[in-house]
This record gives C-alpha cells, sequence and structure tokens, in this order.
C-alpha cells in the first residue's frame, strides 16, 4: 500500500482526557503515515483509574469505519500472559504445578497425543512451556503453528511430537515458542474439563470485569477491525487460541493489566508471590518471564505480531498501564509502536 492511501484520513473518535490533544494527535499522525497504519486504538491508566482511551484512523477503510475505543483486534502474542495468568490462577487453587511433567507416564495429558518418543519429551515440564525453554519448536520457519493449516489441535499436536523432536534438554536454552503455548492450552483443558476459551473467561476475563474477549478467526465479529498487509485472513487463527487468538479492545487489555499488576489500587486476581513468580524470568534468560517479557527497571510487557497485526501491551513500576492494538504490520513496526507509547504517556497529565 503506498504512503498516500492514509495520508490526510485521519479519523479520531472515542473519549479522551488530557491536557495537549494537538501534540496527541501529531505523534499519531506522524506514526500512522510512516508506517500506513490504517487504525489504531489505544488506552492508558494509571494508579488504577483510566485517564485516556482513543480510536484513530480505520477499523475499514473501504467504508471509512472510524476506530472506536470498543472496536476489537487480533491480539497476536499478547494472548500468551492471559494464558500464563490463567495457569497462575489453577496453581493457586492447588490444581497444577511448575514443575509437573506434560507428556508421558504420570503426566498432565500422559498419551493423548500419541506415546512420546524421542530425546526429552518426557522431561518437558509446565514451566519450561510458559518460559519458552522447552528445547525446541522456535518461532521461525519450522514453528509447527503456521504449518499443516488444515490440521486441528490435536492432529497438530501428535503430528508434532512424532516429527519434529526437542533439539536442546528442556530448561538449558531460551528459544520463542508458539507450538509451547499451544499445548499449554491444551494443559488448561485437562485440567479444568474446560474448552481453553471458557477456561481463559472463568478463570481470569470474568474476575477482571472483561466480558468482551473472544477466541477470533477469519470471520469478521462484531465491531473487530479489518487487517491489512500480508494475508491475514490465511491462517488458522482458532487454532492459534492460546497463543495468539483472543480479539479484545485496547481497554480489555489495560482491566487485565490492572488485574495483574502488583500494585494496591485495584484488587489483583493473583497473590502478590504468584504474580512475583509469574514475572521472574529463568537463566536461560532473564528477561522472558512466565508468558511475560521483563526487565531491570521491573516493567512488564508483551508485544505481539500477525500478518495485518501489530499489538503492544504494557505495565511500568511507575504505576502506568497501557495497550495499543492496530490492523497491519510493517517492518520496524513494533519497536516504533512502542516508542510511540512512550511519548503519548509523556503528553498526558
Amino acid at each position: 500500500m503506498r504512503r498516500r492511501a492514509f495520508l490526510g484520513c485521519l479519523a479520531l473518535s472515542g473519549v479522551a482526557w488530557g491536557q495537549d490533544w494537538g501534540g496527541l494527535a501529531s505523534e499519531v499522525t506522524q506514526f500512522m503515515a510512516q508506517y500506513q497504519v490504517p487504525g489504531l486504538s489505544v488506552a492508558f491508566a494509571r494508579q488504577g483509574r483510566m485517564v485516556y482511551q482513543h480510536g484513530f484512523g480505520f477499523a475499514d477503510t473501504s467504508r471509512r469505519e472510524p476506530v472506536n475505543p470498543s472496536n476489537r483486534f487480533r491480539i497476536a502474542s499478547v494472548t500468551k500472559p492471559f494464558t500464563s495468568a490463567t495457569l497462575m490462577r489453577l496453581m493457586e487453587a492447588g490444581r497444577l504445578r511448575l514443575s509437573d511433567r506434560v507428556f508421558g507416564p504420570g503426566s498432565i495429558l500422559g498419551d493423548d497425543f500419541g506415546q512420546p518418543s524421542g530425546p526429552w519429551l518426557t522431561d518437558l515440564s509446565v514451566e519450561h512451556l510458559l518460559t519458552h525453554t522447552g528445547g525446541g519448536w522456535p518461532n521461525d520457519g519450522t514453528d509447527p503453528m503456521f504449518h499443516h493449516r488444515e490440521m486441528d489441535q490435536r492432529q497438530l499436536i501428535a503430528w508434532t511430537l512424532a516429527n519434529q523432536p526437542l533439539s536442546n534438554p528442556p530448561g538449558t536454552h531460551y528459544a520463542y515458542s508458539n507450538f509451547g503455548y499451544c499445548i499449554l492450552g491444551r494443559v488448561v483443558e485437562k485440567l479444568t474439563g474446560k474448552p481453553y476459551e471458557q477456561a481463559v473467561r472463568d478463570l481470569v476475563l470474568v474476575p477482571c470485569g472483561i466480558h468482551s474477549m473472544e477466541i477470533g478467526d477469519n470471520r469478521r465479529r462484531p465491531q473487530e477491525v479489518v487487517y491489512y498487509g500480508g494475508e491475514p485472513y490465511a491462517m488458522n487463527v482458532r487454532r492459534m487460541d492460546s497463543h495468539g487468538g483472543w480479539i479484545a479492545t485496547a481497554s480489555d487489555l489495560v482491566a487485565f493489566l490492572l488485574r495483574v499488576d502488583d500494585f494496591p489500587s485495584v484488587a489483583d486476581i493473583l497473590r502478590h508471590d504468584t504474580i512475583q513468580t509469574m514475572v521472574t524470568g529463568t537463566t536461560a534468560n532473564p528477561h522472558y518471564a512466565k508468558g511475560w517479557e521483563v526487565n531491570d527497571a521491573h516493567n512488564w510487557w508483551h508485544n505481539g505480531s500477525l500478518p495485518g497485526t501489530t499489538t503492544l501491551m504494557v505495565r511500568t513500576s511507575s504505576g502506568w498501564c497501557w495497550a495499543a492494538l492496530t490492523n497491519t504490520r510493517q517492518e520496524g513496526m513494533g519497536l516504533a509502536l512502542d516508542r510511540l507509547m512512550w511519548r503519548l504517556r509523556e503528553l498526558l497529565p
């Protein structure tokens, strides 16, 4: 898409509070023009209170539908903190230990997906999958989640266990793995006896006051945006449920952050010690915890990226939480979106 497709068509909608609206609009306009962004939705909260939410650009360019705060976007890998929080809730309920093994005799999934074979599979634990230290299935050209589109989750997991062995002992190497989180979705289902979507809704979303999130697919759902760039409708989105399948509003993501941020302003859905476990990195990668990226400044976040989708969710140690959702993906856009949000936060009162 050429740049002129979006120049001059910035639409503003929603409810906003702030003292420097002109400065905010200028920053957003520049970002959207540079990266050919059709639509953007943002939400910010500070000390437990939503202070700013707004939609920019278009949810559907052909119909010139403006983005508003109620528009839902694919959140891509921002899904992973929701899966992690669900497992943390199960751990607090005594139904799970992070050291529990996933496959083999006496494990959570046993031989549900076939008899495990190959090196180290029976050593694989829930914690290994949460921290991307499972020893295989990295997010590269061999990522099972983006192959065999015709297979459902059960078929894909069985095929992968039989055909793509682990390359390292679990716990020794970090390699970002969407497939590992697909397996975790099945762990949630096994422990709860419910479909993953319903389990997350019951254990995390409803306690956070979130009612508009759902697992997406290739049909446009009510209030969902249209996606642009690449082939966004060529993926098996529903199969990606526990690693990248949710659709949500920016304010949904902030509502979730406020209930797991370990600040006293709003009651959290997890205990302090559980949250600290959730956001503590590993020896293999101190900057990735259990479904969250973390840094030495005690900020926690996750970003997401799929064809047609670039997303971000951030909790800062200073008491701010924010989220940003777009309906396109361009090279270099993820880092630029992060920088934009930090600049916008500086402009808010």
